[in-house]
């Protein structure tokens, strides 16, 4: 699914949602048909990049069992280090699944899937990686924790093992060390460029009071400034606290513009005129005098936290009518649509279109809707068999398949949430569309670029 390129193409995980050898994995019974690979020049640089192609199984592939390694020479060996034990256990066997789901897509015979699991500890995910460095891995998928990346590290790059990390926090990254994650920063960067280009320049961002909050604010004001744009206010708030109107009111200058009303109400009582009645019937209707003092706001969270904060901001006048609501990809989630104010909100995100096809696969083969990140699991897994596949045929089981230059090629991937390119520090760059929230349903307003020239939002 991860089925061409382009080219020779937090730390507060654990409460979040931010895995011994499996068999040679059989066939599914489908028509043959070619399969484009990952890393395929493309003759034209305005050429499109392929869509995904899955096509349903008529099977659901067998679960991956955990078994001693074959130990010959014949293959090209990379390890998944997953939780499949303990608190994330539930998640760990999705990404399994995922990964096998990409086995049976683009996988040769010459190309294995080495599975260990981390137990969701940091201690676990190092052990993981020794054992999987002992089996002959010459790449390492996972772990999903930063904590469990810190642990990963230095036995990987102690056997020169690149590992491809399912984590989002960009402070694990470093050179062979690549973070597959949805960071919040680009996608903050998106939607400010498009909202930009829309005549918004005063933004104000509400946010957890944490580390993942201060990177958005950070990205927010960055953005801003890009785009000759301004970051006028931004609050924060207890992420475990159910009331966020203290926040809230000081972001809009409730208080001040409340008072403003009282005061404006007595000066025209006092008037005399035809006039004043009705000027006083009108400020009787007000809330507080004014508009907040910005056009444009960031709300980085999603679920019912965000159900909770949009009518909040609403309730203290800050009118969706006014002012822009933002978001990022923790809105990409249709009944976010019941609550009134989020509606007409702009969020980035990947591209819908990849996941739609890939969870339709997962749930056809496995009967339940997967986690949305399985699709890490999915895209890194993928990328790694056809890497193999495109080596030279001496070359298709030794380390060099994956060698920095032919990771972090210039083009990049076409995976399941879109583009995406690991660069030599660690980092992946991602191209992501801009949705806008309706009732029950995302519109795209803004595709995904599609290649990584470079974009004006």
């Amino acid at each position: 699914m991860l089925a061409a390129a382009c080219s020779t193409t937090a730390d507060r995980e654990r409460a979040a949602a931010e895995a011994e050898a499996q068999p040679e994995p059989q066939r599914p019974a489908v028509e043959p048909r070619e399969v484009p690979l990952v890393g395929e020049q493309l003759r034209d640089r305005d050429t499109e990049p392929p869509q995904l192609d899955v096509e349903p199984q008529r099977a659901a592939p067998p679960d991956i069992e955990l078994q001693p390694p074959d130990t010959g020479p014949d293959r090209q060996r990379v390890a998944l280090l997953l939780p499949l034990s303990g608190d994330n256990a539930g998640l760990g066997r999705a990404m399994q699944r995922a990964a096998q789901l990409a086995l049976f897509d683009i996988a040769d015979k010459q190309f294995e899937l080495i599975v260990r699991d981390t137990e969701g500890t940091a201690d676990g995910a190092k052990t993981a990686a020794r054992a999987a460095v002992d089996a002959g891995a010459n790449l390492i998928l996972g772990p999903v924790f930063s904590s469990s990346v810190r642990a990963v590290t230095p036995v990987a790059r102690g056997a020169r093992v690149p590992v491809l990390a399912f984590s989002n926090n960009r402070r694990v990254a470093q050179a062979g060390v690549y973070v597959m994650g949805h960071m919040p920063g680009p996608q903050v960067q998106r939607v400010v460029g498009f909202a930009s280009s829309r005549g918004l320049s005063r933004f104000a961002a509400l946010v957890p009071d944490n580390g993942y909050g201060e990177i958005v604010t950070s990205a927010l004001r960055e953005a801003a400034r890009r785009t000759g744009g301004e970051l006028a206010a931004h609050e924060r708030f207890e992420p475990g606290s159910r009331d966020v109107s203290g926040p809230v009111k000081r972001l809009s200058d409730y208080g001040e513009r409340k008072q403003a009303l009282k005061e404006r109400i007595a000066e025209v009582k006092q008037r005399n005129g035809d006039g004043a009645d009705a000027t006083l019937d009108k400020l009787k209707t007000m809330d507080a005098l004014g508009q907040a003092p910005f056009d444009a706001v960031l709300v980085p969270v999603g679920g019912k936290r965000l159900k909770a904060v949009a009518p909040m901001l609403s309730y203290y006048d800050v009118d969706p009518s006014e002012v822009q609501f933002l978001g990022t990809s923790t809105w990409a989630d249709p009944s976010l649509g019941t609550e009134p104010a989020l509606v007409g909100g702009w969020f980035a995100a990947p591209s819908p279109k990849g996941w739609k096809r890939f969870a339709g696969q997962y749930q056809d083969a496995y009967g339940e809707a997967p986690p949305r990140l399985a699709s890490l699991a999915y895209d890194a897994t993928a990328l790694a068999a056809v890497l193999a596949r495109q080596a030279p045929e001496g070359e298709r089981t030794g380390p060099s398949v994956y060698a920095a230059d032919r990771l972090t090629q210039r083009s990049g991937f076409a995976g399941v949430d879109g583009l995406f390119r690991l660069s030599p520090d660690g980092m992946v760059e991602r191209r992501y569309a801009v949705m806008e929230m309706q009732r029950n349903e995302l519109k795209v307003l803004d595709p995904a670029p599609d290649s990584f020239r470079a974009v004006t939002n």
